[in-house]
Order: C-alpha cells, then structure tokens, then sequence
C-alpha cells in the first residue's frame, strides 16, 4: 500500500437514515478507485462494508466499517456508519475520527429520524458536514421537497453544488454549477459525457451559481472583498471559499447521486478530494488533559484505538487513527492508560473483511492491527515519554434495559465473557450486576438492539439465554 503524507489524506464519515444509500456509494467509490472489480450489491449480501453473518440476515449494516480508497493522488478513508437508531454509536464513533461527515438523505423520504439524529451528533462533534441527496432515479423522488426540509432543518448554510436535470425513473444528468457543465450517464451508469449546459437550464444554473458565490465569499474576509468589487470569483477562489466554509460549519454543500447505478460518485470524490478537509488543516485533537495535537507527522508518535472487532480466524482486530507523529511496522509504543509496552507488529488498512498490508502510517491517517496484549477500545500508545491520553468517544446514554440469563445454568460464566466481548465491539451495550435483584442488567439503544445481542449469543456463540422482564 502506497504511504500517503497527512495532506493527502480524507476521512470521512457516511452517515444519514437506514436506506439513504451509504454502503451501495461506499461500493462506487471503492470501484472508481480501483479496490474492487465490480460493484456488490445489499440484496446479493456482497458489500464490502456488511461483510458480517448479522448483516446478511438483517439485510443493513450493524457495525461501523472501515474501507479505503484512492482518487488522483489523495487516499479517502471511508468510515461507513449504520443507520438504524439502535446502531448510533457506530455513527458516534466514525464520526469521532472523521474530519468531514457526508450526510446521505433519501430523496424519496426527505428528512427522517435517523436523518436528523446523525446530523446532530455531527454537529455535537463540530465535524463539517456535506450532503449527498440519493436515490434521484427513484419515481417518489423530489429533490426540490428534500432540500426545502433539509434548509428548514439545518439553515440556510445548505446549498446546492449540484441539481438534478430529469429526476424520476428516467434520471440521467446533473448540472454542476461550479464546473457550469451537465453530466449525462447512459442507462446503467456506467459511461458518461460532460456537455455545456442546455440554453434552458442556463438560467437556473447561473442564480443558483450566484447563491453559491456569494456564500463562498461570505467565509473568507478577502474572498468578500473581492465580490463586493466584481460579483463574482474563480473557480479556485470559489473552491477555496467552500472549504473555509465547510471547515467553519457556515456552509454545507449539496451533491446529487443515484448511487445504485452508479451516477454522481466521479464529481463527488473530485469535491472530496478538492473542497474537504485534510487533517493538517483539520480541528485538531483533544487530550484529556484539554492539550489540543495538531496531525503532525513530524510530532510525537501517537495513535487512538477507536474500535475493536472480533474477526473468524484472525481475533481481536484494533482500529486507530494516527493522531500524531509517523508510525511504521515492528514499532513498540506504550500503552499511556495502562503504562504497558505494545510491539506493533503489523500494520493494515483495511476494506471491509479484506486487508491489506502497511508499512508505514502518517499522521491523520487510519489503520488496524492485531496481537496486541492489554490495549482495548479508546485507549492511547504513544512513544516513550509521551503522556497523551485522548478524550474517550462520547456515546449516548442506553434507552433500554432488560435482565439476561443464560438457561444453562453451567454457562454463566461463558455469557460474562462473551458479553464484554460483544461490548468491547459495541460500547453502547452496558452491564450492570443488580445486587439487590441478583440479575444481570444489560443496557442498550432500543429492543432492536438487545435483540441482536442475542442473535450473536445464539448463532455464534451457540450459548442459550433469555431475556427477563
């Protein structure tokens, strides 16, 4: 895997209702950028990002997924996050390590619940936010509603980049009003041809493009100036005043896409690549000691444990990103909570269940390794001498409770170990031992929720429980 600088990188969080799209968009970007041959799809239980055995029986992601891919010199992590209420802390936690979200907003259903949920932990994390609206090839589609709600929502720092030319079933074409050209895509979305915009369309385009100028401007003191003297700014300029925008939560730019064929992913990655944040520009992090590290690959060495996964043949996979400093393979770090030495031996990025080797990791970047030997989740290592310690994901409080026993008695002590095992992957599930009701309580988001936790106990643990009333 090619090592990339701090500048070179994105990371970004899909987020936004069940259903909006985010894991078939996670397949085109993969796909553009050359990670996969050919596009999987939810039904055929073939993305790369719902890889699990519960994924495929509940037919949509319950774990966040870490994927990557790269697009004209830059590498995009992609942080794709469950949409379902009761799996919001694997939208906390990717946002948590993203420098943008990219909210995904069915255009079929306008703002939903799930929709509004993930913008404000977005907005609770101070993350800059841009907003793909999918689904423009549907027949209940209407993009002009979708964004009415969205303005009404979130302000008026929504704005469009883009509008669709035909939505419905016949959708083909976008206008993109920064570019001032129409993309047109044959019927599978697998070609397209960028042409001057229709004389018609003209008209709209420019009034939205004026919009769209004036906001730009409106983020940067020498970029208003400059309007305020010619009405308009360049194409970089206009970039540039984006990307100020974005970064100070003023503005948040609308894209168009049809993501399961495969329409609209080539302008957005461009966008990613060119109007979002890399991390040397990005908020830097927070110690607990409220020290702010800035991603520099020349600072100290450091990197935060964001999520654990158990994976068939392989254990205990941890997640990090680079918060500081250069990382490379067969490096000893300390873990600064416990004061342990842990050799890292391997380093992966990673694609789903699909992994591939690393030799070295800048900082901002995102990684995994295994056979570590007292790190757990939203723990810090850090180089000899170095006492970062980064503030823990901040996941929202359980809604839901229920006693939990197993129905052979001899596998008490199993159901401990396998149920901190399952909350070391999701920390939203708390355990709590009732004294008083000699119960143990187990905490969740929703009935959902616990639900699953049971079907991992059944299915791949194969131990019996039940749940009390």
């Amino acid at each position: 895997m090619k090592v990339y600088k701090t500048g070179d990188i994105r990371n970004v969080a899909l987020i936004g209702n069940a259903g909006s799209g985010k894991s078939t968009f996670a397949e085109n970007m993969l796909l553009k950028g050359g990670k996969i041959s050919r596009r999987g799809t939810i039904n055929a239980k073939s993305t790369v990002s719902d890889y699990r055995a519960v994924e495929h029986e509940q037919g949509g992601s319950v774990y966040s997924s870490v994927m990557n891919t790269e697009w004209e010199g830059v590498k995009i992590n992609i942080l794709d996050s469950p949409g379902a209420i009761d799996f919001v802390g694997g939208a906390v936690s990717s946002l948590s390590m993203a420098d943008t979200a990219i909210m995904f907003i069915n255009s079929q259903n306008g703002i939903e619940v799930g929709t509004e949920i993930h913008w404000r932990q977005a907005q609770k994390l101070n993350k800059p936010i841009m907003i793909v609206a999918n689904h423009l090839n549907h027949d209940k589609t209407n993009f002009e509603k979708t964004i009415d709600e969205a303005k009404e929502k979130f302000g008026k720092g929504v704005i469009l980049v883009q509008y669709p030319v035909n939505q419905g079933p016949d959708f083909n074409a976008i206008i993109d009003v920064i570019m001032r050209k129409m993309y047109t895509w044959d019927k599978d979305g697998e070609n397209y041809k960028e042409t001057d915009i229709p004389e018609e369309e003209v008209e709209k385009t420019e009034k939205i493009r004026s919009a769209l100028t004036e906001a730009a401007a409106e983020s940067d003191d020498a970029l208003m100036e400059k309007f305020f003297e010619t009405e308009t700014l360049t194409e970089d300029e206009m970039r540039a005043g984006i990307l100020a925008g974005i970064q100070n939560g003023e503005l948040y730019p609308v894209m168009c896409a049809a993501a399961d064929k495969n329409m609209g992913t080539k302008r957005i990655l461009d966008f990613i690549k060119n109007a979002m944040p890399s991390p040397d520009i990005a908020k830097p992090s927070i110690t607990k000691e409220g020290e702010e590290i800035k991603f520099d690959s020349e600072g100290k060495k450091s990197i935060f444990i964001f999520k654990v996964s158990i994976e068939e043949h392989l254990g205990e996979v941890l997640y990090f990103r680079v918060m500081s400093g250069t990382i490379s393979e067969s490096e000893d770090l300390i873990n600064t909570i416990s004061n342990s030495k842990e050799r890292i031996s391997q380093i992966f990025v990673s694609n789903g269940k699909t992994r591939e080797n690393a030799t070295t990791m800048h900082a901002g970047d995102i990684g995994a390794t295994v056979k570590l030997k007292s790190t757990k989740g939203e723990h810090t290592l850090a180089e000899k001498g170095t006492d970062y310690i980064f503030e823990n994901i901040k996941y929202p409080n359980p809604k839901y409770r229920a006693a939990i026993k197993a129905i052979d008695e001899s596998d008490e002590e199993k159901l401990g170990e396998y149920l901190h095992r399952l909350r070391d992957e999701d920390p939203t599930y708390i355990l709590e031992y009732s004294k008083e009701l000699k119960q143990l309580i187990l905490h969740s988001q929703g009935e959902h929720h616990l639900n699953t936790l049971k079907w991992h106990l059944d299915n791949i643990y194969k131990i019996q429980t039940e749940f009390i009333s």
